[in-house]
């Protein structure tokens, strides 16, 4: 029974650790995902679909490396990890996609409002995704 117990905290710290790192990641994902939308947008004048795109790909690539390194500490078939983790950071860009054509283009609302709002939604969902399949 104490060894249930043990295995159970255990796994408990871990899990409360993997979510931190995850968060951590995600935030330097985040910076780097709307500083470069920022910039591709409203400093080259780039289409803000474009621009989400290529922001949202840096993001995703920088959150892989230091995911894989240091949150879920994989290291194995990283190519097929990647491929997993883009795929799953897909349905990141389908979703700001949907808001940024609904909320930017069918209300008026200022696209950089509409990327910053979508940003913890989409992290909530990739992390429940990479955490079960990603990094699994």
């Amino acid at each position: 029974m104490a060894t249930d117990t043990l295995e159970g905290t255990r796994t408990r710290t871990r899990d409360l650790r993997q979510l931190i790192a995850y968060a951590l990641v995600g935030g330097s994902g985040v910076l780097l995902d709307m500083g470069a939308f920022l910039l591709l947008y409203n400093v080259a004048g780039m289409n803000e679909q474009v621009a989400n795109v290529l922001s949202t790909s840096l993001g995703i690539t920088n959150n892989f490396v230091l995911n894989a390194l240091f949150t879920f500490d994989k290291r194995d078939r990283l190519l097929m990890r990647y491929l997993r983790f883009y795929a799953v950071g897909l349905t990141g860009i389908a979703l700001t996609f949907v808001l940024l054509a609904g909320f930017s283009r069918g209300l008026g609302i200022d696209p950089n409002l509409v990327k910053a709002g979508s940003l913890p939604l989409v992290l909530a969902l990739q992390f429940a995704l990479n955490r079960k399949w990603s990094f699994a």
